[in-house]
C-alpha cells in the first residue's frame, strides 16, 4: 500500500515522465508531508521551546552540520532530541523557533519569504551554523534589501547577499564574497586566505582598499606560523597596507602567547577539520572514594566522546589544570606534589615537565603574557602565599610576588592581562570574600572590590572581558567586570555545584560534573550563553566526577 504520493504508473518500456528534477521536487513535497505530520521521522529539533520532528538522511543531504552530527553512528532508542537556536543577538525564544521553521522548510523544499530584518538575521545565523544553504533563496520585501544585504555578507552567504545588493547605486565596488560551500570545501585556513589575496589581485587598483576589512574575515591565528610568516608577512600588498597592521599583529600575539592573546578569530571555522574540544581529566566518582583515571575530550557540536591518554603512574584529584598554547598542564593532585604534566596536543602524548618549587593541592593554575601561574593551595599543614609562574620556552618555574592572604580552593582566572584570586579558604578553614588582583608587569598584589559570596571549591572563567564564577554550591553565576571593578549577577543554576568543571568553548561557559548538596559527584552538563544570559542542560558526561581537569583546545576531528 502506498503510503504517499509517488510517481505516476507506467507500463513497462514507457519512458517515465518528470524522471529528473520533477521527481525530485515531488519526492521532496512528500517528505515535507511526512514531516509535518510526523510520519516515519527519526529525531527532533528543538528550539525556543518548540519541537520539530524530522528525517535524519533528509536534514543530512541539506545541512553540513547535522551530516556531520548524525555521521558519528551512535544508536538511538527512538527519536533523539537536539537543540538548536540560532546565534543571532536577542533573538527570542518565539524568534529562534520560528527562524528553524523556515530554514526546515527550505530544506525541504518548500519556498520561504521573510519580511522583516529581525527575523532574518535569526534565519541567516542559522543557517551560517548549520552549515547549508539555506540563506540563499529566501525573498525579502524591497525595503529591506539595503539593510539584508551587508547582514548576509557578514554571514558569508553570497547568493543572498549577490540578489539584495542588486539594487545598490552603480559604481559601488564589488564586494569579496565566500560561500559556507566554499568554506566547507576549503582544507584549511591558508586556502581561505590565497582566495581572499586572489580576488584582490584579479584588480589590487580598486579592491586594495578593501583588504582591511576582507583580513577580517580571514582567521589569521589558525594560519601554520611558518606559512604566516613566509607568505602573509611578507605579501607586498598587506606590508603597503597600514591598517592591516593591527591584525598581522594580533596574529603574532597568538603564535606566542596561545589563545590567550584573541577571541573569535582563534576559533576555527564550523566546517573544516579542526574544531574546538573539552578535555577532561581525572577527577573524583559519585562518593568520592575512587580517582578516575580516564581522560576525553568531547565535541559539542557532534556530542561525540573520544578517549584521550591518562595521565601517567597513577590517578589524582583537586589538581590545578590549565591550557597554554593549546597544550594542557596539569600540576599537584595529592598533598604536598610537586609533579607537574602537560598533555602534548600535537604528539597526542603525557610530558613529564619541570616540577614545581613548592608542592601544592587544592590550587589552581592560570595564563597570563604566555606564562603559566601556579597559585595558593595546600600542603598538608596550611594554606599557601607562594605563587609560581612557568615559562615554556625554556621549561622553569620561578618565584612570582606571593598572594597578600593565603588560599586554598579559590577561584582563579586571567582577565585583560591581569590574575584574579577570588574567594577560597584562608588559614584556619575560613572562607573569604576577598577579590586579589596581580599584575604581571609590577609583579604586584592589589585588592579589588570584594565578591557578593565567601566560599571555597569555586571556578571561574573569562570570556570577552568579563569574569564569571560559579560553584562552592551556589545557586547563581556571578559575574565581575575588572574594567569598572563591579559585580553582578549573571544567571541562575538549576542546582547548585561545587569542585565542578568550566571552560570556554564557542563562546559559551560550559559547566561539567561537580559535587551536590548531598556530598555525591554529578554527570550533569549546562552551558551559559552570556549574550542571552540562559541556561541550558546538554547532554549528561560519560560519567558522575568531580573535582577534575576541564580545559578546551583545538583539535583536529579526525584524530
Amino acid at each position: 500500500m502506498r503510503q504517499g504520493p509517488g510517481p505516476e504508473e507506467s507500463e513497462p518500456g514507457c519512458e517515465v515522465p518528470c524522471a529528473g528534477p520533477c521527481h525530485a521536487q515531488r519526492v521532496l513535497q512528500t517528505l515535507n508531508t511526512y514531516r509535518r505530520s510526523g510520519t516515519l521521522t527519526d529525531v527532533v529539533l528543538r528550539a525556543g521551546g518548540r519541537d520539530f520532528p524530522c528525517h535524519r538522511a533528509a536534514l543530512s543531504a541539506g545541512s553540513a552540520y547535522f551530516h556531520s552530527l548524525f555521521a558519528v553512528g551512535r544508536p538511538e532508542r527512538g527519536p533523539a532530541v537536539v537543540p538548536v537556536a540560532p546565534e543571532a543577538p536577542g533573538t527570542s525564544p518565539a524568534g529562534a523557533a520560528a527562524a528553524l521553521a523556515v530554514v526546515l522548510d527550505y530544506v525541504y523544499g518548500a519556498g520561504v519569504r521573510l519580511r522583516e530584518e529581525d527575523e532574518a538575521a535569526a534565519v541567516l545565523a542559522l543557517a551560517e551554523r548549520l552549515g547549508g544553504q539555506a540563506c540563499a533563496r529566501p525573498a525579502y520585501a524591497s525595503s529591506r534589501a539595503a539593510c539584508v544585504a551587508p547582514l548576509a555578507r557578514r554571514l558569508l552567504c553570497c547568493p543572498l547577499a549577490e540578489r539584495c545588493g542588486r539594487r545598490r547605486a552603480p559604481g559601488r565596488s564589488p564586494r569579496w564574497r565566500a560561500t559556507p560551500t566554499f568554506l566547507e570545501l576549503a582544507p584549511d585556513e591558508e586556502a581561505v586566505f590565497e582566495a581572499a589575496m586572489r580576488w584582490v589581485r584579479h584588480d589590487a587598483p580598486a579592491r586594495r582598499g578593501q583588504l582591511r576589512r576582507l583580513l577580517e574575515h580571514v582567521r589569521l591565528p589558525l594560519l601554520a606560523p611558518a606559512y604566516f610568516l613566509e607568505k602573509v608577512e611578507t605579501d607586498e600588498l598587506l606590508q603597503a597596507c597600514g591598517e592591516c597592521r593591527p591584525l598581522l599583529l594580533e596574529a603574532r600575539a597568538c603564535f606566542i602567547l596561545g589563545r590567550e592573546a584573541g577571541a573569535l578569530r582563534t576559533r576555527p571555522r564550523r566546517f573544516m577539520d579542526l574544531a574546538e574540544v573539552i578535555v577532561v581529566i581525572g577527577g573524583c566518582d559519585r562518593k568520592g572514594l575512587l580517582k578516575l583515571p580516564f581522560a576525553d575530550a568531547y565535541h559539542p557540536e557532534s556530542q561525540r566522546w573520544t578517549p584521550l591518554p591518562s595521565l601517567p603512574g597513577y590517578t589524582r584529584s583537586e589538581f590545578a589544570a590549565c591550557a597554554l598554547r593549546n597544550d594542557v598542564y596539569v600540576s599537584g593532585g595529592h598533598i604536598n606534589s610537586h609533579d607537574v604534566w602537560m598533555f602534548s596536543s600535537h604528539l597526542h602524548t603525557w610530558i613529564k615537565v619541570a616540577s614545581l618549587h613548592k608542592g601544592r593541592w587544592r590550587h589552581k593554575m592560570a595564563v597570563v603574557q604566555g606564562q603559566l601561574f601556579a597559585v595558593g593551595g595546600f600542603d598538608g599543614l596550611r594554606r599557601l602565599h607562594s605563587v609560581e609562574r612557568y615559562d615554556p620556552f625554556s621549561n622553569t618555574w620561578a618565584a612570582a610576588a606571593p598572594l597578600p592572604e593565603a588560599v586554598s580552593s579559590a577561584a582563579v582566572a586571567s582577565c585583560a592581562g591581569q590574575l584574579f584570586v577570588i574567594g577560597g579558604a584562608r588559614q584556619g578553614g575560613v572562607n573569604t570574600d576577598k577579590v586579589q588582583c596581580f599584575d604581571p608587569k609590577e609583579d604586584r598584589w592589589s585588592l579589588r572590590s570584594p565578591a557578593p559570596f565567601s566560599q571555597r571549591c569555586l571556578e571561574a572563567v573569562s570570556l570577552e572581558d568579563t569574569i564569571y564564577v560559579m560553584g562552592g554550591l551556589m545557586s547563581k553565576i556571578f559575574n565581575y567586570d575588572p574594567g569598572t571593578d563591579v559585580w553582578g549577577e549573571a544567571a541562575v543554576l538549576p542546582s547548585p555545584v561545587e569542585s565542578c568543571g568550566v571552560t570556554v568553548c564557542d563562546g559559551k561557559v560550559h559547566i561539567l560534573g561537580g559535587r551536590d548538596d548531598r556530598g555525591e559527584s554529578t554527570d550533569k552538563v549546562f552551558t551559559f550563553d552570556p549574550s542571552s544570559r540562559q541556561v541550558e542542560a546538554q547532554p549528561s558526561l560519560q560519567r558522575c566526577t568531580s573535582s577534575h581537569g576541564c580545559v578546551t583546545i583545538i583539535q583536529s576531528l579526525g584524530r
